[in-house]
């Protein structure tokens, strides 16, 4: 992981402003001399910027994009937890950390932060540009922002605005979160039980019935308590816990509540995406019920230069991680 840092300050989408900014990014292989081979992969809520881990399969050695023929770039969203500025980093103003003091911030705020990664790298085109879910959100900014530095667009499991299903299951996450007493305490842990909560109910849009009833089930009948399920479910809250924090976690669902490709643009989304020229791959997952098909339909009929693929998953929305190995079998034939 490297470090940027970017002394000047940053006025955001909503009206408030940070004083300097720091992004935690990683990159694999090397830029070409004519700098025609950059993959910039966005990452989706509680990722990081080393894609080669989470996105095995798809990103590293021997995988379709692989850093043997490819410089690739990916950058920790600001707001995060892993590096880049967020509620945990210091306020300048005050010596101590932000926590909810952060402000309000959106995908529209992340992808110029990308963008000033970009300047600092001195990269002048990107050859794809690729995210699946929140990741994909921001591709869409981004290319919209900067049509003329993106060639190609891989979308996964994403949309040109956030649903009322989305906005939906992301408040009665925060609300999870803000019924926890430690909610809000000057404190790393302050609402740990509450994102241990919001994680759980996250967990029933990710997969849906199907795949929790397949690998779920519990087939002792004379069971009264301790199901299978119930174990699964608080098995992934407390792995969550380990690892993210409440107030960046409580932060970025309201930055994925605002995201509307049209905000400020004169356009419904329809109308944006007839605008984007870049060639465009989309992947919708079957089973998908936070990021329906019926969301990368709508892309794939008013994109000009868009294909669709439909991965028959059982895994829902997870199956854009899941799925690498058929992803990667698409994004190659689609790539050549």
């Amino acid at each position: 992981m490297k470090f940027f840092h970017y002394p000047h300050r940053i006025e955001l989408e909503g009206g408030g402003s940070l004083a300097e900014l720091t992004i935690a990014y990683s990159t694999y292989g090397k830029m070409n001399p004519d700098k025609s081979n950059v993959v910039w992969v966005c990452h989706a809520l509680t990722a990081n910027s080393d894609v080669a881990d989470w996105w095995n399969g798809v990103v590293g050695e021997n995988h379709v994009i692989d850093p043997g023929k490819y410089f690739i770039v990916c950058a920790n969203i600001l707001g995060s937890c892993y590096g880049t500025t967020g509620p945990l980093s210091i306020n300048p103003a005050t010596g101590s950390p932000y926590y909810s003091s952060f402000p309000a911030i959106t995908i529209r705020d992340m992808v110029k932060a990308h963008v000033l990664l970009r300047k600092y790298l001195e990269i002048d085109k990107i050859l794809l540009l690729m995210g699946g879910s929140m990741g994909g959100y921001q591709v869409l900014e981004w290319c919209i922002l900067e049509n003329n530095i993106i060639e190609k667009l891989l979308l996964l499991a994403t949309s040109t605005t956030e649903s009322a299903w989305g906005i939906a299951t992301h408040t009665a996450q925060r609300l999870a979160i803000e019924a926890d007493c430690t909610w809000r305490q000057a404190s790393p842990s302050a609402g740990a039980k509450g994102l241990k909560a919001a994680r759980a109910i996250g967990m029933l849009t990710y997969r849906n019935y199907g795949i929790m009833v397949q690998q779920q089930t519990d087939h002792d009948f004379e069971k009264l308590d301790n199901y299978k399920a119930s174990s699964y479910i608080h098995y992934q809250g407390d792995k969550l816990t380990q690892r993210f924090n409440a107030f960046s976690y409580w932060l970025l669902t309201k930055s994925m509540d605002s995201h509307h490709i049209g905000r400020g643009r004169g356009g419904h989304p329809e109308q944006i995406l007839e605008t984007i020229t870049q060639k465009t791959l989309i992947i919708g997952i079957s089973s998908d019920i936070l990021c329906p098909l019926a969301e990368q339909q709508l892309l794939k009929n008013h994109i000009p230069n868009s294909e669709l693929v439909v991965i028959d998953s059982d895994y829902g929305h997870d199956g854009f991680m899941v799925e690498s190995k058929i992803i990667s079998q698409h994004l190659a034939e689609w790539l050549a």
